[in-house]
């Protein structure tokens, strides 16, 4: 579910006051904000302190990257790599991370919104409070384009840790010894406004290799579109008479790999087909199928269907190619859009596509503005990946008042990036392979 817009009209120039204002620290009934530091020259090549990101888990493991700021796109991650213990050195994954567009089309057909390159998203960075980004940095962001070019930095970068529950439990055969782990993720965020949306882009970072990427919407029911009927909204409050609009939220992420340092990675889609049990048998057999994805692909999730990206170089301690798996989240796919009809593009990487719709880079004539365009038979050799996640969002009661966050997002999963769970205890570590229990 995600919150309505401020108004069919969402004039450009009602929200860039408001974001003016909360640039300026101009906040009712916040905490107060973080003192500013100066703000750090825009990011060079080699990412200066003021644009790097490294943290080190309780557990070992180390994540390290370079942020940015996007006039369109809000924050991006650059270079990022993971380095758990037992690793001499960091293993590059991705050379660029970022979303790509938040679609909102709602379902009376009167407007269709494009946030992020149509709508301000990237100018609408608000301010965080300490109290946000627990035991952790704020960090002062300059937004390019500012709406008040008075005011153009922002205390709107959180990096903190959290924990995430049991990263592992075993015992074994006996109860003489149990081994857990309690997992450790990096948090890095922002929190962008658009209208009544606050969009909270998420980046979690897990100590075991995982990478989550989440978009929550938050912030209010609009008190202006209470004006749909029977099946295109909801009735909000007393009575049957306010049906809040209902819409949908299409959002995408684009996802340049850089496995081991190489951007000549290989895609490959696994289906496995489960057939009744043959004569003889006790249960029914399950056989898996690799093809490799040579040309450019619009993708479609089914049962027993992922897709892994493959590093063209590198290998783990056992000798297996480096990967990182596609795990895709819960997701209503809107059939009303042709780029909005399948779940993962993967496209060559060229570098005026930047943006899943209403691309505004400048590709050649005839190019087209939207990600199913570029999906033209090229042979991969670089390529980038498109994730589209959607969620219909019927307005409820409890969306008011304010809104509960509503999540949608997806996740990246190591696959033979190490030649063991890199949490493994030392004292489990000959346990690799094909092991037998020791006399």
């Amino acid at each position: 579910m995600r919150v309505i817009r401020n108004s069919r009209a969402r004039t450009r120039a009602a929200v860039g006051l408001s974001v003016a204002a909360l640039a300026a620290g101009a906040t009712t009934g916040a905490a107060p904000a973080v003192a500013q530091p100066r703000t750090a020259a825009a990011a060079a090549a080699d990412c200066s302190a003021a644009y790097k990101i490294e943290q080190k888990l309780s557990s070992g493991t180390t994540w390290r990257m370079c942020w940015r700021y996007d006039s369109k796109a809000g924050l991006v991650l650059e270079n990022v790599s993971y380095q758990p213990k037992g690793e001499t050195k960091p293993i590059k994954v991705l050379n660029n991370a970022r979303l790509a567009q938040i679609d909102v089309p709602y379902d009376d057909g009167s407007v269709e919104y494009d946030d992020l390159t149509g709508f301000g998203f990237a100018q609408g960075l608000v301010n965080l409070a300490p109290g946000e980004c627990p035991g952790g940095t704020i960090k002062s962001v300059k937004v390019p384009d500012a709406w008040d070019p008075q005011h153009p930095d922002v205390n709107g970068l959180c990096t903190t840790t959290r924990s995430r529950g049991h990263a592992y439990r075993m015992q074994g055969d006996s109860a003489n010894k149990v081994y857990q782990a309690q997992g450790k993720d990096l948090l890095v965020y922002t929190v962008n406004q658009v209208g009544w949306y606050e969009y909270m882009t998420e980046w979690r970072f897990q100590d075991d290799g995982t990478i989550n990427m989440n978009v929550g919407a938050t912030g209010s029911l609009s008190y202006e579109d209470y004006d749909a009927g029977d099946g295109r909204g909801w009735p909000i409050g007393k009575g049957a008479k306010a049906y809040a609009t209902s819409h949908s939220h299409n959002v995408f992420w684009r996802l340049d790999f850089g496995l081991d340092g190489s951007s000549k990675g290989k895609v490959e889609q696994y289906d496995s087909a489960v057939s009744a049990p043959a004569q003889g048998q006790e249960a029914p057999t399950n056989k898996t199928t690799r093809t490799k994805v040579t040309k450019e692909l619009a993708g479609d999730y089914k049962t027993y269907r992922w897709w892994r990206m493959v590093s063209a170089t590198g290998k783990n301690k056992d000798g297996h190619a480096r990967s990182y798996e596609i795990v895709p989240g819960p997701t209503t796919k809107y059939p009303g859009r042709s780029f909005t009809k399948h779940d993962v593009y993967f496209t060559e990487y060229n570098k005026c596509e930047q943006f899943a719709s209403n691309n505004p880079g400048n590709c050649p004539a005839g190019a087209g503005k939207s990600v199913d365009k570029w999906v033209n038979g090229q042979t991969l050799t670089h390529p980038v990946v498109w994730m589209n996640v959607g969620f219909h969002h019927i307005a409820r009661d409890e969306d008011q008042q304010p809104m509960p966050v509503h999540w949608q997002g997806f996740s990246i999963a190591p696959r033979d990036v190490t030649a063991m769970n890199p949490l493994t205890p030392d004292e489990l570590a000959w346990q690799n392979g094909h092991w037998r229990p020791r006399s």
